[in-house]
């Protein structure tokens, strides 16, 4: 996982900004979860507010790349949303068929 914030990575693999990122029903219950679980971790005193202006914006869609160590991209998946991308089973999957360490046997 790399953290992008100032979107140089996203830009070189075409990944969008759009408000459809927040617009898109299928991502409404995930941010009422997220926004419910951060209010009542701010009133614990857990957390503090969130920015008002994030670095890297909030509109940004999700793109989960696996890249395999030659460093090509074996697999991409564009998010349509803000809630849309690889579980950690996909994942494993994926990298379990694509991936495999140099010098390793496949069996």
């Amino acid at each position: 996982m790399i953290a992008d914030p100032d979107r140089r990575l996203y830009a070189e693999f075409g990944v969008e900004r759009s408000a459809r990122a927040l617009l898109d029903p299928r991502a409404w219950g995930p941010i009422v979860r997220a926004i419910l679980s951060g209010v009542r971790e701010v009133a614990r005193g857990r957390e503090h507010l969130p920015s008002i202006s994030p670095h890297g914006g909030r509109l940004g869609l999700p793109a989960d790349l696996l890249i395999g160590f030659d460093g090509r991209v074996l697999a991409a998946k564009y998010g349509e949303h803000v809630y849309d991308q690889w579980s950690v089973d996909e994942l494993l999957e994926l990298a379990a068929r694509t991936v495999r360490a140099p010098g390793s046997s496949s069996a």
